[in-house]
């Protein structure tokens, strides 16, 4: 029987603390919050959205940093092996749009209170309200954990103290601070999963503009970096919606003064066939003005600037537009551009890009290769992925390794 402590009771810790107390082992778990879960309550707006219902390489596939490093831990606890795994602690899940798992109740709350739960259960000690202060280590060797008011012997320690985003639910870093402090490396952190900031301001008069079924394209110079196609929302700043979200964590280490935005508002037309429809629309509508005539092909908030763009006159009849305007509308409408300026702040992000470096952790037990007995698990490490629970996936395949090694 083994002490073990974990650090941090979100996704991941909860998923180690329950593995680990399997063994027979005494599991101290400590979260420095007032209850366990606290990011889990609003991730996937308030519904958790908990895994992707996908096989092991389609999740792979979606991991933007590091993947190689989780191919132990996803064979470990597979998505399919986690949707099964809940199921079997009395939650009821559902699968919708783009295998995109969720509670049935449409309640982050009760995967916080299912894990609670089966930790109990399970014997583990649960200590609320306590900030861990330092891990110390002994000839190599993790002795003891420290917190403000306690210390705790130890055989094993699991640092799953999540990113820097969000931090108002207790991710502040510490576990980037345990990991310098015993000579880990920790990459850059950036914003992941983040809304992005446009150049100038003529798309101002789009705040709060969903658009939907559009193609979107990221290139830095002439070569695309991202192209994805669905939802994208402008905002106050810029832009973000699901597209955008994932564009951020392909596109957030590229230097930005090369990035352009480009939107085609009419992906299902090619150009041809769209100049078959503006001809129709202004030769229906010949007598009006093209600002008028503009809302039947674009949401209205958006004829100014497509006008402006296109470099037509907006009292223009339909009547007089030349065929030269009307190659530049096509162009304008297939390559709606924005430059874009700079990531949202980390503090809004949906996860961390970066953290503890992953050559320096055993893939396959979660251990550190510098430190025996300390181990890491979930957004702590450098990994991360696009929306749809692939993150929350990384936690609980990581969380469940470590915990199953520690």
């Amino acid at each position: 029987m083994k002490n073990i402590i974990v650090i941090g009771g979100g996704a991941s810790g909860m998923m180690a603390s329950l593995i680990a107390s399997q063994e027979n082992n005494q599991v101290i778990l400590l979260e420095k919050n007032e209850k366990l879960g606290k990011k889990i309550y609003i991730t996937g707006k308030g519904r958790c959205n908990l895994s992707n219902y996908c096989d092991n390489q389609e999740f792979l596939k979606n991991v933007v940093r590091n993947n190689r490093f989780l191919y132990s831990s996803i064979n470990a606890l597979s998505p399919y092996e986690t949707y099964s795994f809940f199921s079997d602690l009395g939650l009821n899940l559902k699968i919708e749009r783009g295998n995109r798992v969720f509670p049935e109740s449409d309640k982050a709350s009760d995967v916080t209170k299912t894990l609670e739960k089966a930790l109990v259960k399970n014997g583990v000690d649960i200590r609320l309200n306590q900030q861990v202060t330092n891990i110390v280590i002994e000839n190599g060797t993790v002795k003891y954990v420290m917190t403000e008011t306690d210390k705790f012997d130890c055989d094993s320690v699991i640092v799953c103290t999540g990113g820097i985003s969000y931090s108002s639910t207790g991710s502040t870093g510490d576990g980037y601070y345990f990991a310098k402090k015993s000579g880990h490396t920790v990459t850059d952190l950036l914003p992941s999963l983040v809304g992005l900031e446009l150049q100038g301001g003529d798309f101002a008069e789009l705040q709060g503009l969903a658009l939907k079924n559009v193609s979107v394209q990221c290139k830095n110079q002439d070569k695309t970096v991202y192209s994805d196609f669905g939802e994208l929302l402008f905002t106050h700043f810029g832009v973000s919606g699901p597209t955008i979200l994932s564009c951020s964590a392909i596109i957030n280490r590229l230097d930005f003064s090369n990035l352009t935005l480009f939107i085609d508002l009419k992906p299902a037309l090619n150009e041809v066939a769209l100049d078959a429809r503006l001809i129709r629309e202004f030769t229906e509508n010949n007598s009006k003005s093209i600002i008028n005539v503009i809302p039947s092909l674009v949401p209205k908030s958006m004829a100014n600037l497509i006008l402006s763009r296109a470099q037509i006159r907006k009292d223009k009849k339909c009547c007089e537009i030349t065929k030269v305007e009307r190659q530049n509308l096509i162009k304008t409408l297939k390559n709606l551009s924005f430059k874009l300026k700079k990531l949202r702040p980390i503090e809004e992000a949906v996860v961390t890009s970066g953290g503890v470096s992953v050559e320096q952790i055993n893939p396959k037990t979660m251990e550190s290769k510098l430190v025996k007995g300390l181990y890491f698990a979930g957004e702590v490490l450098d990994v991360d992925a696009f929306t749809g629970g692939f993150n929350l996936q990384i936690a609980f395949s990581t969380g469940y390794l470590a915990g199953k090694n520690a």
